[in-house]
């Protein structure tokens, strides 16, 4: 398989008479400036030279009238009130767009390799958000996997209809909430075609910036403090968890302060709080981790791909559990926090699953 990938990224653009470009070296800068409190350093670090780090620097503040950076000397450099907030809308766009744009990206490719290579073996893969099951396509060689990001039911639809070879679903560990996801999804689920190929666990919590609102522990809590709260789109399955532990626990849902804001990702979501937009978020382990958040568990998942038995050929289902119980995979896998491999590769059903 022809193994060049086209990506896909987003780019600022500030709107002068000139149609002003941002490098994106500049927010690699500045991440560093605030890291390192040294331009010289970050310079070093985004590959850059000083006089090109000074000379962005420069550049944007004379476009935007203010400058993105504070140098003293004998005090280093600081990011201003400016450099902060664009550094943070930064990481909010990437996490917000990521994986619209990872989806059109796969889409993409796909098309390319098969005008390179001839047609090739392709898996359609339409799944949730999740930091493992984004790196099925980066260790698959010898099929190209078109990996698409959509809510559970979309993706459930999508498999049932045709659209999709493989989908994902997530369901929590403890059988209670289980089978209350199960009934829940239950329109998609019924007839006895589907079967489950077990992959991760992960581990899904409430999410503040380290230092602030220790006395936050429990759902209890943040529905008696009042913070605001940013939440998933209501079609989102973590979103439909949240509201069941809020139910499970007797809280309203009015009970919890949400912003107006919505986040399509566990990635955004962390930015969102990490940000200061919102004191508290939901989301897995791994987001909270990302942008150094304090992470307090709540549940644990298992994360699976779902198949119709009477559509995916065997030698692709074959490949497919070969690939997830590969010990490179494994390995991967290990590394991110909150997740944990749970028997990867296992074919098993949801009362299976449940009893266990």
């Amino acid at each position: 398989m022809h193994n060049k990938k086209l990506d896909i990224v987003p780019a600022w653009v500030f709107r002068t008479d000139a149609d002003e470009f941002f490098e994106p070296v500049l927010f690699r800068l500045l991440e560093s400036i605030r890291d390192t409190g040294k331009l010289t350093v970050a310079a070093a670090t985004a590959g850059i030279s000083y006089r090109h780090a000074w000379n962005l620097l420069n550049r944007a503040a004379d476009i935007l009238g203010l400058p993105l950076v504070i140098m003293r000397k004998g005090h280093g450099s600081q990011l201003s009130a400016l450099g902060e907030t664009l550094l943070w809308a930064e990481h909010r766009v990437k996490a917000r767009l990521g994986p619209q744009i990872d989806s059109m990206t796969a889409e993409l490719n796909d098309q390319v390799q098969q005008l390179l290579a001839g047609a090739q073996p392709t898996l359609r893969l339409h799944a949730s958000h999740g930091y493992s099951v984004a790196l099925l396509p980066e260790f698959s060689q010898q099929v190209n996997i078109n990996l698409q990001y959509r809510n559970p039911e979309d993706a459930l639809s999508a498999l049932n209809s045709g659209e999709c070879d493989v989908a994902s679903f997530h369901i929590p560990t403890c059988p209670a909430l289980a089978r209350q996801i199960l009934s829940h999804y239950q329109r998609h689920l019924s007839d006895n075609n589907h079967r489950l190929i077990r992959f991760v666990t992960r581990r899904e919590g409430l999410m503040m910036r380290k230092g602030e609102h220790e006395h936050i522990r429990t759902l209890q809590d943040l529905s008696e403090s009042g913070l605001s709260f940013v939440s998933r789109d209501r079609h989102s399955g973590t979103r439909v968890l949240f509201n069941l532990l809020l139910k499970q626990q007797g809280i309203a849902e009015s009970r919890i302060n949400r912003t107006p804001q919505q986040e399509f990702t566990h990635t955004a979501i962390a930015a969102f709080v990490a940000s200061g937009m919102a004191e508290v978020g939901f989301g897995v382990q791994a987001a909270a981790e990302q942008f150094n958040l304090r992470f307090i568990e709540l549940a644990c998942e298992h994360y699976m791909l779902i198949y119709r038995q009477d559509r995916l050929p065997a030698a692709t289902l074959e490949y497919l559990t070969a690939l997830m119980k590969s010990p490179a995979l494994i390995d991967r896998i290990n590394t991110v926090s909150g997740y944990e491999p749970d028997n990867p590769g296992e074919i098993t059903t949801f009362d299976a699953l449940i009893a266990r």
